[in-house]
């Protein structure tokens, strides 16, 4: 009797530690299937932002490219400013009225100092007033 008493403990204890370690088998293939599930987001969100630090430099190059376009067209216009300046004396009287017309000055004032007609210094009145 001892012995069948000892061999029912035995398969009890048996049995509690298969069921103890399929319980353990369980746990880890869940714990396994949730860090895939994690790595493969992590992985796509690392291909995300590998695609949009590609398009970000793609931009930043395309950027770089059309303000050495834009450097190569405004470079000479300071040289062209002063020619146009120099050989059209009239312009002048209408850079100096804009001014004026920007520190208050009025009609009169502008065809008395830049020498307009007093329907330009009208329209440059009106124009360079906003």
């Amino acid at each position: 009797m001892i012995l069948e008493v000892a061999v029912i403990v035995l398969f009890l204890f048996w049995a509690g530690t298969l069921a103890m370690f399929l319980a353990y088998i369980r746990g880890q293939k869940l714990i396994a299937a949730q860090q895939a599930q994690g790595d493969a987001q992590r992985d796509q969100r690392i291909k995300d932002l590998g695609r949009r630090v590609d398009n970000y430099q793609d931009g930043n190059v395309r950027m770089g490219e059309e303000l050495q376009e834009l450097r190569a067209l405004v470079e000479p216009l300071p040289d062209k400013l002063t020619r146009l300046e120099q050989r059209d004396p009239k312009s002048l009287s209408f850079d100096q009225a804009a001014k004026l017309v920007g520190m208050g000055a009025s009609v009169d004032e502008l065809t008395q100092s830049c020498g307009l007609t007093q329907a330009e210094a009208e329209l440059m009145s009106k124009v360079h007033k906003n």
